[in-house]
């Protein structure tokens, strides 16, 4: 996935703004460790820091990681794969915001990758997308896609119920804490171009393989078809449904 590092801050700053509860949960102390896996472009990571946690940032995206570095230049950053990074000292905490559900491969992978970072008793603190995340709008991609005569598009995210998740999470050495699933309606209020907008930031790698006269009108029908549904007299929202958890290592 190729990110925009610059819109992701500016247009889609509210996934960092909605991840302060999270670091609230995870309640950083000073002088913890805490890894900060798919730290985007290092605010929270930031904000964990703040609270006197020495902490790792960890993204897939060199671009991210880039930009992370600009603007941290206190913070340690690095490039990483939930599905295969490794430590090299034991962390108090793995904190994640919003890129779970990116780790698609190979859920489980992630999580044993997590709790071998964590020292025994170390805790997961987490949210990402769950079941029913973003439902309008990839309801409105898959009609647009077949308007056009085009196959199923490959979406490229995992949203898992909340039974699945605990599930792999007891599985792979975790005891589960605290476990929410709620929806979180979240306002487009910088995409003036409404759902086309959220797709060519999170869907990019989607629209990459089309042929270039084809993405602004099969946009255009994106927008159609979800605007009964998610566009409001104040703007534009994105159907979000939320799964945010803590976990403990045994």
């Amino acid at each position: 996935m190729r990110w925009n590092s610059r819109a992701y801050d500016s247009s889609f700053g509210y996934v960092s703004a909605k991840g302060a509860p999270l670091v609230d949960l995870l309640d950083p102390q000073p002088g913890e460790r805490v890894l900060d896996l798919g730290c985007g472009t290092g605010v929270l990571t930031a904000e964990i820091t703040s609270r006197g946690a020495q902490v790792l940032g960890i993204d897939g995206s060199p671009v991210m990681i880039e930009k992370a570095l600009a603007q941290f230049p206190g913070i340690d950053f690095i490039i990483g794969d939930g599905h295969d990074f490794t430590v090299a000292q034991a962390y108090d905490a793995v904190f994640s915001n919003a890129a779970l559900h990116w780790m698609s491969r190979d859920p489980d992978a992630v999580i044993e990758n997590v709790r071998e970072a964590l020292v025994p008793g170390g805790r997961f603190v987490a949210e990402m997308g769950g079941s029913g995340n973003c439902a309008e709008l990839t309801a409105a991609m898959s009609t647009a896609w077949r308007d056009y005569g085009l196959p199923e598009p490959e979406l490229p995210w995992y949203f898992p119920t909340p039974a699945e998740y605990a599930a792999r999470l007891e599985r792979n050495g975790f005891v589960v804490r605290i476990l929410e699933y709620f929806d979180r309606p979240t306002p487009l209020d910088e995409c003036p171009g409404g759902a086309a907008d959220w797709v060519r930031m999170f869907a990019a790698n989607v629209l990459a393989g089309l042929p270039k006269d084809l993405v602004e009108p099969l946009l255009r029908r994106v927008n159609e078809l979800a605007a009964p549904a998610l566009r409001r007299e104040t703007g534009w929202m994105a159907d979000y449904v939320r799964l945010r958890f803590a976990a403990v290592r045994r």
